[in-house]
């Protein structure tokens, strides 16, 4: 949406838009910090020293 569209809008639905982005926003980081947190458990798990059989 360019600004020049913004004035065609209502302020009911640019809220309802920004509440969704916000709801977007929050999961997209959600996400990323579980992709995170996997790729570092990955890391962490192929240096550990396995013991000898």
């Amino acid at each position: 949406m360019t600004k020049s569209e913004f004035g065609l809008v209502g302020e009911a639905e640019l809220v309802e838009e920004l509440s969704l982005l916000t709801t977007q926003t929050a999961r997209m980081r959600a996400r990323m910090a579980d992709i995170m947190a996997e790729l570092e458990r990955r890391r962490c798990a192929r240096t550990v020293p396995r013991a000898r059989r």
